[in-house]
């Protein structure tokens, strides 16, 4: 957040993000604690304590003697740097989606391109709750399938539409994988599942020409899902899209039309 001064987090805010970033299963390590707040200049304070307390009490000492949260985010940014979880991206993002729940309280957003932007702040949790419902409603409305809220509940909360689109995008590899046992992603992903003249899943019988060609045509809806919003190199400028609630909802609707038929497929 360069040298802007940032307000201390409230202490329930600031506990919440360190149960987050110290949880038993996912979080941090103790030794990740220690190097990480080593790394901000900051001093481990009770190093035997139980670790999200242990992290609490060393972030709690820096706010109170800067009478800032820069600190905090500071740590922040050094435990979610994203090339520390290249071999581990479902850890990498359970972590980053429950420190942004907290974050958008303070209109704050961690991504993962390394870097906090700024999103439009919830004042309260009824609030957030409200909003995930609204948008819950509409997507009941449409009947649409029941991965696409599993991947994307965090993002739902903050209106950040574009991400929730993109982890639906992420719903469908997940889909493709668990049911193939294929490790690839994207347009990769999508030709090893659906492509060749044989494909390892077939959304119809794939006997005559007409099937054939729909499997191909199927296939490159899929990409163009993934190509849209998963390409490494389209990704940075449309990171700042404002996607709007209606354009959201389409594209769900595409995402779920995928899944269904993913659904239906057979190997």
């Amino acid at each position: 957040m360069g040298d802007i001064k940032r307000n201390p987090f409230p202490s329930g805010d600031l506990e919440a993000l360190c149960k987050v970033l110290a949880d038993t299963n996912n979080g941090l390590t103790g030794s990740e604690i220690a190097h990480t707040l080593a790394q901000i200049g900051s001093v481990d304070t009770d190093p035997m304590m139980t670790k999200w307390k242990r992290l609490y009490n060393a972030l709690a000492e820096e706010q109170n003697k800067h009478q800032a949260g820069n600190k905090v985010l500071s740590f922040i940014a050094k435990a979610l740097q994203p090339t520390k979880y290249i071999n581990n991206i479902e850890r990498y993002e359970s972590i980053l989606r429950s420190i942004n729940i907290v974050l958008a309280f303070h209109g704050l957003e961690f991504r993962d391109d390394g870097n906090f932007h700024t999103v439009k702040p919830v004042s309260s949790l009824s609030e957030a709750e409200k909003r995930a419902k609204k948008f819950k409603s509409s997507v009941s409305d449409r009947n649409l399938h029941n991965d696409l809220l599993r991947f994307c509940s965090a993002e739902l909360l903050q209106e950040n539409y574009f991400h929730a689109v993109l982890e639906a995008t992420k719903s469908v590899a997940s889909k493709i994988r668990s049911m193939t046992g294929l490790s690839s992603d994207g347009s990769q992903l999508i030709d090893d599942a659906f492509g060749g003249t044989d494909p390892i899943l077939k959304i119809n019988a794939f006997k005559t020409e007409t099937e054939k060609s729909e499997q191909r045509g199927f296939a490159n809806l899929a990409k163009g899902l993934f190509g849209t919003f998963r390409n490494p190199t389209a990704h940075a400028p449309k990171i700042e899209w404002n996607l709007e609630e209606q354009d959201a909802l389409d594209l769900f609707t595409l995402a779920s039309y995928v899944l269904r038929r993913i659904d239906n497929s057979h190997k």
